[in-house]
């Protein structure tokens, strides 16, 4: 009993300090996402004088694509607060979601084949991780 009590007194302030560490990175991703959408409003605003709707809808679709990366990751941290663990599975999704970014990119750019290959594997992976991580925690699957 003595040592079980002498181990909760080392690391409560570990618990204290990664607590303090995720309120700050909620905060800050908080801060980030409200930018990010404000960003996502300037540039659809912005389309009817862009050179090329195609670039000005691309821009958007982007930039949508960086908030909900955000609050994704801000999802996680939230879900700490919630369950003192940290959820995998949005994590997963931010980054299915950055690499949806990396093809709509690719789209525009000159692309060589290896590049195409690995993205789609690792979508191939991503996917198949938040399928697998959805039925393990018994949540909706994606």
């Amino acid at each position: 009993m003595d040592r079980e009590l002498s181990i909760r007194r080392m690391v409560f302030p570990i618990t204290v300090v990664t607590i303090a560490l995720y309120l700050g990175i909620a905060v800050f991703l908080s801060l980030l996402a409200l930018v990010s959408l404000v960003d996502v409003a300037a540039l659809m605003v912005a389309i009817p004088g862009s050179p090329s709707l195609s670039d000005g809808l691309l821009d958007v679709l982007h930039a949508i694509l960086l908030t909900i990366i955000i609050v994704e990751i801000l999802e996680t941290v939230t879900v700490y607060f919630r369950t003192s663990r940290v959820q995998v599975r949005p994590i997963l999704i931010a980054g299915l979601t950055a690499m949806v970014r990396r093809v709509l990119v690719m789209g525009v750019e000159s692309v060589n084949t290896f590049d195409i290959l690995a993205t789609a594997v690792v979508i191939a992976v991503l996917t198949a991780a938040v399928l697998l991580v959805g039925k393990e925690e018994g949540g909706p699957k994606a």
